[in-house]
């Protein structure tokens, strides 16, 4: 349902769509590593502008736990 709103994204800014396996809308209200990790990244990325969280986020990561990652790489 997300992907659609992701795609039509304009390409002026940065952005990052994690599909996890098994996820539903409660997935987020319960301690998570891999959302925790990857939303780190981005903030710190992102937010506070430190390039060397750049290395979690691009390439893509080959993580287990998710169906799908796709990201605008900022490098």
């Amino acid at each position: 349902m997300a992907l659609p709103f992701y795609n039509g994204l304009t390409k002026d800014h940065d952005k990052a769509f994690v599909e996890l396996k098994g996820a539903d809308h409660f997935t987020f209200a319960s301690p998570n590593t891999t959302v925790a990790e990857y939303s780190i990244a981005w903030l710190k990325r992102f937010v506070d502008n430190d390039t060397r969280y750049d290395q979690f986020l691009c390439p893509a990561p080959g993580d287990p736990n998710t169906v799908a990652f796709q990201i605008t790489c900022p490098l």
